[in-house]
Order: C-alpha cells, then structure tokens, then sequence
C-alpha cells in the first residue's frame, strides 16, 4: 500500500504539464520571439526616423541659410529678416506645420487599414483647406511691419522684417502643399523620396542666396525670394514623384471629387493639430520676447536667440522620432493590431531615451565653445557655457515629450494634447519663467527654467495619458473610423 500511495503521488496530476525542461524550453522560445519583434520594430523606426530626421533638419535649413546670407548685408538687415523670421514661424509656418499634422493620423491609420486610395483623397482635402488658410495667412505677413510697429517694435527693424515676409508670401503655399505631401509619403513609410527632394532643394537654395543676394544685388528681398524659390522646386519634384511613381499607385489615383467631401472633419481635427503645435511653439519664441525686459535686455536676448536657435537644431532629431512613432502607432490601429502599436511606442521610447543621453552629454561637452560659434563677446560666451545644462535637460525632456506627442497624433488625441500643452506651458511653464526671471532675479536662466517645469509637466501628463490607455479600445475605433469612412465613400 504504502507503495502504491508513493506511486500516486509521484504520478503527474495532468498528462499534459510540462516538464521543468519543457517550461524552460517554452520560456526561452518566447523570450526568443519578443527579442524578435523589438529587433524587427527597432529596425523598422529606424529606417523610418533617420530620414525624416534629415528632412526635418534640412528643411529647417532653408530659412537659416537665407539668413546667414542677410547677415553679409549688414545689422539691419540681419536684424529685419531675423525678426521677420521670427514673426512668420509664429503666425504662418507653425500654423500650417500643425494642421497638417493631422494627416498623420488620417493618413497613418488609412494605410493600416489598407485603405490605400483613402490616403489621397485625405492629403487632397488637406492641401484645398491649408491653401485656403494661405490666404489670410498671407495678408497677415503682407502686414508684418505695421503689426510689429504696433507692438512697439523698432520701426526701421519692422521695416525690414515687412520687406522680408512680403517677399515670403509665395512660399507660404508652397509650404503649406508641402505639408500635406510629406505627410501622404511617411504615413506610407516612403521617406527616402523626401530626403532626395529636401537634399536637392537645400542645394538650390544656395545657389538661388547667391545669384539673388550678391549677383544681382536684391539684398533682403533675395534672400526671401530664393526660400519662395526653394519651397516650390520641392514642391514640383515631389508632385513629379508621386504622379510617376509606382510605390505611389495604390495611394494616389489622381484628382477626386472625394477631397469635397467631410472637410469639416478634418479641419476639426486639423485646428486641434495646430493648436496642439503652436501651444507649444509660441512658448518657446514668448521666452526670447520675455528676455528683452530684463536688466541687459542686449545680452539676455543675444544669449536667450542662441539658445532658442540650438533648441530648434537639436528640435529636429526628435520631430524625425516624433514623425516615426506617429507612423508606427497609426498604421499598427488603423489594421487593429494594438499590441504591435503598443510595442511600437514601448521601442521608440527606449530609443528616444538613449538619444537623449547622448545630447545631453555632447551638450555640456560642448558647452564652454559653443558660445565661440556664435559671438566673439566673452561675457556673451561664458553666459551661453552657463545655459548649455538647462538647454541640455530642456532637450532631453523635449525628445520624450515629442514621441509621447507623435504616439498621440498617430492615435487621434490632438484635443487631449493642446488641453495638456495650454495647461504645461500657460499655467505651468510661463509664469514659473516669469516667477523665476523677474521675482527671484535668476534671469535668462529663470526663463529657461521655466520651459523646463512646462515641460516636465507635458512629459508626465503624456506618460499618464499613454499609460491608462485602453489600446484595444483605440485600435477598435480606428476600425470602425476606416470602415465609416469606406462606406461613406
């Protein structure tokens, strides 16, 4: 008895439990699969965000090339075409950037869906309602002196800056087209004709500062033709691909009466977009506008122009993995797949991380010459070495906050997020500059601070955002959006 009893109990209790060697087997075996998957996915943002990080970069480049070659001219003239610069990223190019940012979404969830024709049909609507937008945008910069006179800006500095952004207004049509065709292109994962046409364009640039700058002697008014110029030939090239391109086929069948159809939709989505961007923007450019109130206004503004400008460099690394998530996330919902949107977000995280460690380091590496790049003033390059760690944490925050930002366009949250920017940089993040710069007399740095705690609050809202989110909820309804829209077309 006693050995039948010891026999029992040795016998497995189901015939089918796996053995300590089979679970380890199994164990390993999925270990095996998941490294397969973020090794796949790694590779696939990788692809993606490394040229659209070029892009963004060369794009960028466009305006700061046209006005390094104002800056031969004269001070006036630098200082006219800096400011309008300055006031046409406010009121037009961000504006347009973030309505456009929609198609991400509409886009990047249509491709998932393998609603291939849908992506056309939405980048048409999206480019009659961005040029249309074009219009008024454009008597706002046709007006760009008397605006800044009125604001109490130096009149021969608004002068200038007006002659600059008139000379704009056709690129700003350009821009907006452009918009909507880098947009079709990522959300189908098509970066690479981009990058061909950005490359070419910033060589054209070059050559259109040179003959309309120094050659024929237009001056200011050159340099804003050729960025007018330069926009259009990107335009053409990328119009030429796509109407001739095989990859581009299934996505674009030609013009549709489609585009007519639903602009409502969109352009409530759109405005969400846009305020979402220029929330944020706006926050950044109020910063330097600050800076010329405090003892020194020269030096302030000089330093805080230097820091606003290396942000905006650094900037585009994380609008290329801000753009890779939006895709990523987008497509994986748009064909219900929420897990692999899931990873998606998980792995860009990671790599949005390790990027921002090495910024950061080569920031305050950098920090005691990159003043040297800039001025040849002491006092302005050891107070540039005295920022370069704010700048350096500001950027580190600023790159997680831009893929949680692109997690949320792929997803359709814009509402959520200009709610969670009004109240990071509004509530949060400018009176603590203010607090910072005035009341506790830290100055420029009190200011810098203060985009800092805006930002620390956008990185924590956007984190608890995504962490109580239901992704089979969201790529549930990105079905049934696909599929409403299938039927209604």
């Amino acid at each position: 008895m006693e050995t039948s009893n010891k026999s029992n109990l040795e016998t497995p209790l189901c015939s089918n439990q796996p053995t300590n060697q089979e679970f380890e087997a199994q164990t390993l075996d999925q270990w095996c699969c998941i490294s397969e998957d973020v090794a796949e996915e790694t590779k696939k943002q990788l692809w993606l965000a490394g040229p659209l990080i070029a892009v963004s970069l060369l794009q960028y480049s466009l305006q700061m090339i046209s006005i390094m070659f104002v800056g031969h001219l004269g001070n006036l003239p630098l200082s006219g075409a800096s400011l309008g610069n300055s006031f046409a990223s406010v009121t037009g190019y961000s504006v347009l950037l973030g309505m456009g940012s929609a198609l991400e979404t509409l886009c990047g969830q249509a491709y998932g869906a393998k609603q291939y024709h849908m992506l056309g049909v939405h980048t048409q609507r999206a480019i009659i309602v961005l040029l249309g937008l074009s219009i008024p945008l454009s008597f706002i910069w046709f007006y760009t002196s008397n605006i800044l006179i009125a604001f109490g800006q130096n009149h021969e500095i608004s002068s200038q800056a007006g002659i600059f952004n008139r000379w704009m207004i056709p690129g700003l049509f350009a821009y907006a087209i452009i918009q909507c065709l880098n947009r079709f292109l990522q959300t189908q994962n098509n970066v690479f004709p981009m990058l061909i046409t950005s490359g070419i364009t910033t060589l054209v640039h070059v050559v259109f500062c040179l003959v309309f700058v120094f050659e024929y002697e237009f001056g200011i008014k050159g340099a804003a033709l050729a960025i007018s110029l330069s926009y259009w030939v990107n335009v053409f090239m990328l119009v030429i691909y796509i109407n001739s391109s095989t990859a581009c086929a299934s996505t674009w069948i030609g013009v549709s009466k489609e585009a007519l159809n639903d602009v409502l939709s969109f352009l409530k989505l759109a405005l969400a977009s846009a305020v979402m961007i220029c929330l944020e923007y706006w926050s950044f450019e109020m910063v330097v506008l600050l800076s010329g109130l405090l003892p020194n206004p020269q030096l302030e503004t000089s330093v805080l122009s230097i820091s606003l400008n290396t942000c905006w460099m650094v900037y585009t690394i994380s609008v290329g993995l801000g753009g890779a998530i939006s895709t990523r996330v987008s497509n994986e919902l748009g064909c219900g797949n929420a897990q692999g949107a899931v990873l998606a977000l998980r792995v860009m995280i990671v790599i949005a991380i390790v990027e921002g460690i090495a910024i950061l380091s080569v920031t305050i590496l950098v920090r005691n010459v990159w003043g040297k790049l800039y001025s040849n003033e002491d006092e302005v390059i050891k107070y540039v070495a005295k920022m370069m760690p704010l700048l350096a944490l500001s950027d580190f925050l600023d790159g997680f906050q831009c893929v949680l930002s692109g997690s949320a366009r792929g997803c359709g949250w814009q509402n959520v997020c200009a709610f969670i920017n009004l109240g990071a940089y509004y509530v949060v993040g400018i009176p603590c500059a203010i607090l910072f710069a005035f009341v506790f007399n830290i100055g420029g740095m009190g200011l810098w601070m203060g985009i800092i705690c805006g930002l620390s609050v956008q990185g924590i809202a956007l984190i608890t955002v995504n962490a109580c989110t239901n992704w089979d909820r969201e790529a549930r309804k990105a079905v049934h959006v696909n599929q409403k829209t299938e039927v209604m077309t």
